[in-house]
């Protein structure tokens, strides 16, 4: 039964990052990636420039296989096929093939997925597979030694996982540009003048051709949603209120023009994937609540500039929970300059910060232990106003389908 991987992947949702383990796992079952490749790391902006290009690419007729984590439900949104998930069946198949090496090499929930991901998409042999990295990218469970990688993306580089990456933005940067294969061009958006010295010395000792992405120009928001150019393209149209999302889409399309020999794709197709609906927990708006999975001080600065945006003039109160790992010395002050008050809370996850390691900060927020309690009386308190929840992917995902399941009475 499906619950028996579930089970089995929560009981090893420890955050580990090691690779001996993982890597006499590759050797000993021969895990690798066939189909051609887009690998894409960084703070921000990961999952939304694979949704775009994967819509792009299905838009041009291609066959498209894509890993996007985490997940808000279940495993199977994050291993998609012509953009439908795995089914439970395939799924279940491939987990009762891998059981056992699994547990014999004590694989993480995240290791364990990617290995069930690359099976997956290595049977159904599609034209591209489009890579979502864990954390960093040098020693990522997604980047293993035979994989086809065609082009490695680097979006943004931003002060997170510090307890595994590095407590500044060169050794974080580091860590991303590990993704760069020999002779494979990479892309990387706008990032600070030192992380991006440090990529393209990475980029020239792999013989890595180095594009970076260009500006986008015209951008304004109406009510079909956000409009933009970029290079030869007028008025691209997203549908999201979300001005950060242009700056992912800008990389979608930089990273088609790069692979344009190999996968051409025409100006209808990256309109019409352009034109695809934004992942959920991106600034997405059920009612008058908020859903964005920003989780470090980068990504709270552009949900903070979007806010005002989605308010229409109400006053907003912000519910917040994080993982250890993560900046809130940073994102709480900026959070809370956009923002009436903040209410932090916690959620079930290893990772995740209780009461306790908010000690520094509780005496300016509150803290509520029941992330639903807290949500019922922020509603109730709060009736004109704009409830935004945040500080991470994962609580964003908990949050999400209790807002959804209850709606609230919003």
């Amino acid at each position: 039964m499906i619950e028996e991987l579930e089970k089995f992947l929560e009981e090893r949702n420890n955050g580990a990052y090691e690779r001996d383990a993982y890597d006499r796992y590759c050797q000993k079952r021969s895990l690798s990636l066939d189909a051609p490749a887009i690998h894409v790391t960084g703070s921000n902006g990961k999952g939304s420039t694979i949704h775009y290009l994967e819509a792009i690419y299905m838009a041009a007729g291609y066959h498209v296989a894509s890993f996007i984590k985490p997940a808000f439900f279940c495993l199977n949104e994050c291993i998609r096929y012509d953009g439908e998930e795995i089914s439970d069946a395939e799924l279940l198949s491939l987990f009762q093939d891998n059981k056992k090496d699994f547990e014999k090499f004590k694989l993480s929930e995240f290791e364990c997925s990617v290995a069930l991901a690359y099976r997956y998409f290595n049977k159904k042999k599609p034209d591209i597979v489009l890579v979502e990295a864990g954390m960093g990218g040098l020693v990522d469970a997604t980047n293993i030694e035979k994989m086809d990688v065609r082009l490695a993306i680097i979006t943004t580089i931003s002060l997170e996982h510090t307890a595994y990456l590095g407590t500044t933005l060169s050794s974080i940067a580091l860590h991303k540009a590990g993704i760069i294969k020999e002779e494979t061009p990479v892309l990387v958006g706008k990032i600070d003048e030192d992380s991006e010295k440090i990529i393209l010395e990475q980029a020239q000792a792999f013989s890595a051709p180095f594009h970076k992405v260009d500006s986008y120009h015209f951008d304004h928001l109406d009510e079909q949603g956000y409009h933009f150019d970029y290079g030869p393209y007028k008025d691209i149209i997203l549908q999201t209120k979300a001005r950060y999302q242009v700056a992912n889409a800008a990389m979608a399309i930089e990273a088609t023009t790069i692979l344009q020999k190999d996968f051409p794709v025409n100006e209808e197709s990256i309109r019409k994937g352009l034109s695809t609906k934004p992942l959920p927990g991106r600034l997405e708006i059920i009612g008058r609540i908020v859903i964005d999975g920003a989780h470090n001080p980068e990504g709270i600065n552009s949900l903070s500039a979007n806010l005002a945006t989605v308010a229409n003039g109400r006053p907003i109160y912000a519910l917040f929970a994080s993982f250890r790992d993560k900046n809130i010395a940073v994102e709480l002050p900026r959070l809370a300059n956009s923002v009436a008050a903040i209410t932090l809370t916690t959620f079930d996850h290893p990772r995740a910060r209780g009461e306790d390691d908010y000690f520094l900060y509780v005496g300016d927020h509150p803290f509520v232990a029941d992330p639903e309690e807290a949500l019922d009386t922020l509603l109730k308190e709060h009736e004109d106003a704009l409830i935004v929840i945040t500080g991470s992917l994962a609580f964003a995902g908990v949050m999400r389908k209790i807002v959804l399941e209850k709606r609230k009475g919003i």
